[in-house]
């Protein structure tokens, strides 16, 4: 394989040549350090260089040949743990730790032969929609230097579009996955509650609501990841069974006739939904109707405000739990000036709430995500916006805010059609189906039913063939 065909695979078809022998493991890592090498200055998407350990795992030969064979893979600085490399969460206050060990899913992504080569850029802590931080500066998008590649998954998500590696660590709270994929043309796959363990960082992080999986540029790529990384552990509260066959068997598998379920509504007080943005969804839907499916417009299927309020009175809370745990590993109790502002303030009202308060906020919360499921199971999937606007520019997410005026103003508004599904569990992924008239991705959205990741793989799958997005790069690409 010449290096400049690189670029154009994907990581099942990087994996088919390295276990055929027609390159070796080394040659494909060597291409990606090129490649993250010439493209991070002007992007800034790496927050630590992994490149000689790396090099030793490529040329190691028990390197497994499995479905990630010779992959290489950013893994985030957020939430996954890799063991003897930083670990921070992109906090000043946690600069000097670094991971004790792997997490599963970094275990299950080495047994699968994938070769981790540094770690992603994120926000602190997570909760943005863009990739920035005092730690590691400002990640800017590859098709728009001036605007967000999203977040908090924005690192992976310009490596991943901007050919430096196929795939990539990704993990969504609140729109993490999918909001980068809208914003730099992928694949964004939140899978159900309680499919991949986050072991051992947690056992009931938000109570479900975040999942740690990837990001890709191929269906394909994303159902072959999710076959490496599924499974919970025993005694875990939202463990799901194995499906009934892989699924990298979806892909291209019938999908039947389907009846959807369109919205083009805003929720109530939620970020205005662009023309160009309404225009992607509705062409989406057109051509699902020409494949044969049933699509009837629906209203938003929840009551947007209420559901967010409760869910991020939840986050607060088991945010002031996490900085608790970690000033015994840090040496001492956290301050104002080891964190931006949000959280800080976020953790304050975390520390606010009774016991009673708790318990009450989780009941909320699962009655009004009952009552969605409900409304939304009477459909197979459905199909909205991922976000409602085009990439903000940068410093649009002002996290010096407090909290209340955060939420209120820049996070809830924007993530309005993503983070109900963190809050019930649904699986929902993010395609790049749509473009803006000056050439920006714009993510279009299927929500599946409860633990259903298998019905979106094969309708992903028959849209991505429908309408091909893997020729479309970004100015900015290796």
């Amino acid at each position: 394989m010449a290096f400049s065909e690189y670029g154009d695979y994907d990581a099942v078809g990087l994996a088919a040549l390295v276990r055929a022998g027609e390159i070796s493991a080394l040659e494909v890592l060597e291409e990606a350090i090129a490649r993250a090498e010439r493209i991070d200055p002007q992007l800034n998407f790496l927050a630590h260089r992994a490149f000689d350990v790396a090099r030793e795992r490529a040329r190691d030969p028990a390197l497994p040949m499995g479905p990630l064979a010779g992959v290489p893979w950013l893994v985030k600085e957020l939430a996954t743990a890799w063991g003897g490399q930083p670990f921070t969460n992109s906090l000043p206050y946690l600069q000097d730790q670094v991971a004790p060990g792997d997490a599963v899913i970094v275990a299950r992504l080495k047994a699968a032969g994938a070769v981790p080569f540094g770690k992603s850029t994120s926000p602190e802590q997570g909760w943005c929609l863009a990739t920035e931080s005092r730690l590691h500066g400002v990640t800017r998008s590859p098709w728009d230097p001036a605007r967000t590649p999203g977040g908090s998954s924005g690192g992976s998500a310009v490596a991943v579009a901007t050919r430096v590696t196929p795939v990539a660590d990704a993990s969504d709270g609140g729109g993490s996955i999918r909001v980068p994929a809208a914003n730099c043309g992928l694949v964004g796959l939140k899978p159900a509650r309680g499919r991949i363990t986050l072991a051992p960082m947690t056992v009931d992080y938000w109570y479900g609501g975040a999942i740690i999986f990837g990001l890709s540029r191929s269906v394909r790529d994303t159902a072959v990841l999710l076959d490496v990384l599924a499974g919970g552990l025993p005694g875990e509260p939202y463990r799901l069974p194995p499906p009934p066959r892989a699924f990298a068997a979806e892909v291209g598998a019938p999908t039947g006739r389907l009846r959807l379920a369109l919205v083009t509504d805003t929720p109530d007080h939620g970020t205005p939904l662009d023309p160009e943005v309404k225009q992607a969804v509705e062409d989406a839907a057109r051509l699902l109707e020409e494949l044969g499916h049933h699509v009837e417009p629906r209203p938003v299927p929840y009551d947007f405000w209420p559901l967010y309020k409760t869910y991020t009175a939840l986050v607060a809370a088991q945010t002031a739990a996490f900085f608790e745990a970690m000033a015994p590993v840090v040496g001492r109790p956290a301050g104002p000036d080891d964190m931006a502002h949000l959280y800080w303030t976020m953790s304050e009202k975390g520390r606010s709430f009774s016991a009673i308060d708790h318990s009450n906020q989780i009941e909320q919360m699962r009655a009004a995500c009952v009552a969605m499921a409900g409304t939304m199971d009477a459909f197979d999937a459905w199909l909205m916006p991922t976000l409602p606007m085009l990439p903000r520019e940068h410093g649009y997410y002002d996290m010096t805010l407090d909290v209340e005026t955060y939420d209120d103003t820049r996070m809830g508004p924007d993530c309005c059609y993503t983070a109900p599904f963190n809050a019930s569990g649904a699986p929902a992924i993010s395609l790049p189906l749509g473009w803006s008239r000056t050439g920006l991705p714009i993510g279009v959205q299927l929500v599946g039913r409860a633990a259903d990741e298998a019905a979106l793989i094969r309708l992903a799958a028959q849209l991505e063939q429908a309408r091909p997005w893997a020729g479309r790069q970004p100015p900015i690409a290796g």
